[in-house]
This record gives structure tokens, C-alpha cells and sequence, in this order.
């Protein structure tokens, strides 16, 4: 039951960091009050997580791990989430997750290194792609929504905003929770079916009671958003995620969204971006991976004497 428990509690601090992916920016710019937006949340995150299971194979084949090394594995990475969330830093969970079971799987000899190859090319390739998506999206829509009266624009805008909000909360259950859950899965600890429903209560639990301060960082800390720039941002951010969700990569919607977030900032005005608040973040991209791998490998060297 360790690893089982890991899984859940990595999967509540999931729910306490990766709220502000979804609708953070709708929360920001006032299209959603945060009850709502949590209530969304729990809708679709579980059904993401039952429908898209890609992920869940991809991240359970990273390493062979007994349930022991399993279980250390997860609650560091849990750890490393939650602690983050206590600093209002939006880090990657993928990111967490993955270093920690390579750094288990490489004392125990079994790390699939070619997976990680292809893994960490996403996390690089796909925070980018967002930035860019992002841009074309808001150039093109801001000429189709330009046109419209203003009142039915700003309902449609709204509107849009929620749509991707939506689309980034499937994304969620379909590629974050899916990662938590992976390993699990695979070790044939929980059902695939029961773990998705499991994790995504939990994840709900943990969006209600810890998600508000990250929520505050992603929806108006790295530039000001109206709606149809958060719009812009989070739709890039969930084509982008879902296209990786389908070939089985488990890539950041923190950094996606993050990246989207920046293209729009960049396109209307580059003074507006908080470059010193991208750094730090982009700054947590790297340590964090690195991060979990050094804490579990040598937790797993010194439980292996």
C-alpha cells in the first residue's frame, strides 16, 4: 500500500500546484471566481484521466522499481511539489516525478534511458511550441473578435477563455495525473480505472485547500492578462498538451501555459513581461529534475547498503 498511498499524495499536491494551469487566468482576469473554477476542475480532470491512459504506460516503463524504491520515489516527489507550492513557485510535476524515478531506477539498475531522452526533448520542444501557437492564435482571433460589437465580443472572449480552461483541466487528468499514476499502474498495484478515480478526488482535495496561492502567480503575477489574452495562452498551452498527451509524452502544462503566457505578453508588449519572475521560473525547470534525481538516488543508495 505505500506506493499506493505515494500515488495519492503525490496526485492532492498535483491538485494544490496545477489548479492555476487550468484557470488560473480565467480567475485573474475575473471570468471565474475560484469556487467555479474548482468545481471544473473536478469535472474534468476525471475525465481526462479515464479516457487517456498513453502517459500512464510511457511513465510506468521509466524504471523497474521494487515497492520500496517506488514508494520513496513518489513521496520525494510529493514533497519537492507541495514544498513549491509553499513558495508560489508553479514548477513541472512531470518534472519532479521523472527525476525521482530515474534517480531510483538508476541505482537499481534499471532506468530506461532512451525514454528519458525522448521525454526531456518534449519539455524542451513543447513550452516553445506554446509560445509560438500562442502568438499565431492571438493574432489571428484578435482580427476575427475586432469585428465583432463589443459587448457580444467580451461574452465571446469569456467564453473562449472557459473553453480552454476546460481543455487545459482534461489535460490535467489525461497527462499530469497521469504521470502520478503511472508507475503504480504499471506495477499492477492499483487498476488503471480505480487509480483514475482515486487520483483525481484526491486531486481535487489537494486544488481545494492549497491551490489559491500558485493560482495567484500564474493568473497575474508573470504579466497583465484580460481575458482574451489568457484566452490566447491557455488554448496554445492545451493544443500543445494534448498533441504530446496522444503520442504518450508526459510534458509540463506549467511551462506550456507559462509559455504561452509569455508569447501573448511578448506580442503586445515585452516591457510588460516580468522577465525576473520568468527566470526564476525557467530557473526552477532545471533544478527541479535535478533536484528529485539527486534526492532519490541517494535515498535509494543508502536504503540499498
Amino acid at each position: 500500500m505505500l506506493a499506493a498511498i505515494a500515488a495519492m499524495l503525490i496526485a492532492f499536491s498535483i491538485g494544490s500546484n496545477d489548479t492555476s494551469n487550468s484557470f488560473g487566468i480565467s480567475v485573474g482576469s475575473g471570468v471565474l471566481s475560484f469556487r467555479r473554477a474548482i468545481s471544473l476542475l473536478g469535472i474534468f480532470v476525471m475525465l481526462g484521466a479515464l479516457t487517456q491512459r498513453n502517459v500512464m504506460y510511457t511513465v510506468g516503463s521509466l524504471a523497474e522499481l521494487d515497492t520500496l524504491l517506488l514508494s520513496i520515489s513518489l513521496f520525494i516527489s510529493a514533497f519537492i511539489i507541495i514544498f513549491s507550492n509553499w513558495k508560489r513557485l508553479p514548477i513541472s510535476s512531470h518534472q519532479a516525478i521523472v527525476g525521482s524515478l530515474i534517480g531510483a531506477g538508476v541505482v537499481a539498475g534499471s532506468a530506461r534511458l532512451d525514454i528519458l531522452q525522448s521525454i526531456v526533448l518534449s519539455w524542451i520542444i513543447s513550452p516553445v511550441s506554446s509560445m509560438l501557437l500562442a502568438m499565431i492564435i492571438y493574432s489571428v482571433v484578435e482580427r476575427l473578435i475586432s469585428r465583432l460589437p463589443f459587448f457580444i465580443a467580451e461574452r465571446t472572449t469569456s467564453f473562449l477563455l472557459l473553453l480552454s480552461g476546460i481543455v487545459i483541466a482534461y489535460n490535467t487528468g489525461a497527462n499530469e495525473l497521469a504521470t502520478a499514476l503511472g508507475p503504480v499502474v504499471s506495477s499492477g498495484y492499483l487498476d488503471a480505472t480505480v487509480a483514475a478515480i482515486l487520483g483525481s478526488i484526491l486531486l481535487f482535495a489537494g486544488a481545494v485547500l492549497l491551490s489559491g496561492r500558485v493560482v495567484e502567480t500564474v493568473g497575474k503575477g508573470i504579466t497583465p492578462l484580460d481575458a482574451f489574452s489568457g484566452f490566447s495562452a491557455q488554448m496554445s498551452a492545451g493544443m500543445t498538451v494534448f498533441t504530446f498527451t496522444l503520442i504518450g509524452m508526459p510534458v509540463s502544462t506549467t511551462y506550456c501555459i507559462i509559455g504561452g503566457i509569455a508569447g501573448v505578453g511578448i506580442l503586445k508588449s515585452f516591457s510588460s513581461v516580468r522577465i525576473s519572475l520568468v527566470k526564476q521560473i525557467v530557473l526552477s525547470w532545471i533544478v527541479t529534475p535535478v533536484l528529485s534525481f539527486l534526492a532519490c538516488f541517494i535515498a535509494a543508495g543508502l536504503l540499498t547498503l
